[in-house]
């Protein structure tokens, strides 16, 4: 048999993490265990019917079946355009401030291409998403990390960077609220990163896929309610996590018009669009924001507080995340990251993701999710206070 030898972009990759984290899953239940899927954020409660119906009326209509517009449909254009007009306030032109993507992860993914030459750098969070990384690296970027550190919340520390390899930074990724660490962002630190990013001349990507999964009264912002931000940012959000609609594949990117139209001339190379018929339900999805997110909200405060009651109970020291469905537990003294990952596998059926997977700043946690059912996590809690000793 041929053998044939990847590109050196893959060769600098590692294993996608989730991927690892299946198999490890897979070997377990084959094995006739009963696993707790901890592990990976896709939401267990179903699309909302609402938009289930759109997409039934859309699909019997055999225009929709056709090569969607490179820009989307219209109607899904201006339903955003509206949506953000009612969430932060922001006018967001429909001609040309908005691309539709099929999820968020392509366009960020995608988005180094548009500008990022060999010799270029990134300036990336660690712990972070792993196609901001990936992306940079399939572009012919350099990845400069950026710590998040627990003392200063999470929060990139901008005048930390080394000014040396600033010269060739040409973007930089910023995601709050944040997965891995649920950490959450005020309008002073997207101030700070606008001012930072206008003064050096740098794109801002702005990854806002978790800013409707909120609690406490928290109400996350966008950086374009932040002056002169559309100078420099291009915003992603996602309806996967909104509306329950992970495996819909639907998403936008809005912000400045050359930096959008740059994502799209990449995005125009190498796919055809959303199906016409999903877009449709986007726009019953986005135009019924209201009526849907407090229901969802409910429903993920109380597991979040079944979880981490339960876990402080058996004196684990977990603070309550204001915003996201993950949460971002430091491991015993004793273990590494992703031996913790391990001993909770093994000895109690549960699956979490180690944080150093997420890169070198994430040694030393492992992320759980709360995307299962509040009874999985009370049984999750009893495990772990029987069988972890």
């Amino acid at each position: 048999m041929a053998k044939f030898e990847i590109s050196e972009r893959l060769k600098k990759l590692p294993p996608y993490l989730f991927v690892e984290i299946d198999k490890a899953k897979k070997k377990a239940r084959d094995e006739g265990r009963d696993v707790i899927d901890l592990g990976v954020g896709d939401p267990d409660i179903p699309t909302p019917n609402f938009i289930i119906e759109a997409l039934n009326k859309a699909v019997k209509d055999p225009s929709t079946h056709r090569y969607s517009l490179d820009q989307g449909i219209p109607e899904f254009r201006n339903a955003i355009s509206k949506w953000y007009k009612r969430r932060f306030g922001i006018d967001i032109s429909p001609e040309n401030e908005i691309h539709p993507l099929i999820g968020s992860k392509e366009g960020i993914a995608h988005m180094p291409l548009a500008f990022i030459n060999p010799g270029d750098a990134v300036l990336v969070p660690d712990p972070c998403y792993p196609p901001y990384r990936s992306g940079t690296l399939f572009a012919g970027g350099e990845v400069i990390s950026m710590p998040l550190k627990e003392e200063n919340g999470f929060l990139p520390d901008l005048k930390a960077i080394d000014h040396h390899n600033l010269h060739k930074a040409k973007m930089i990724f910023i995601n709050y609220p944040n997965n891995p660490t649920a950490a959450i962002c005020d309008k002073k630190f997207l101030k700070e990163v606008v001012d930072f990013a206008k003064k050096r001349n740098i794109i801002v990507a702005c990854d806002a896929a978790y800013s409707e999964i909120t609690f406490d009264g928290y109400k996350a912002p966008s950086i374009f309610e932040i002056d002169g931000a559309k100078d420099v940012a291009i915003e992603f959000h996602s309806l996967s996590k909104t509306f329950n609609m992970t495996g819909w594949r639907i998403g936008f990117a809005c912000g400045n018009p050359e930096i959008v139209g740059a994502l799209a001339k990449v995005k125009s190379n190498i796919d055809s669009g959303i199906f016409s018929a999903i877009q449709k339900a986007g726009v019953a999805a986005l135009d019924n924001y209201d009526k849907h997110i407090n229901s969802i909200l409910k429903v993920y405060t109380e597991r979040r507080d079944v979880l981490i009651d339960g876990l402080n109970s058996i004196d684990w020291k977990v603070d309550k995340p204001k915003a996201t469905f993950y949460v971002w537990i430091r491991v015993p003294a004793r273990h590494t990251s992703a031996t913790f990952a391990k001993e909770l596998l093994d000895k109690a059926d549960i699956v979490a993701t180690p944080g150093n997977g997420f890169g070198e700043s994430g040694e030393g946690y492992v992320r759980m999710v709360i995307t299962v059912d509040k009874s999985r996590l009370v049984e999750a809690v009893k495990r772990i206070k029987e069988r972890l000793k």
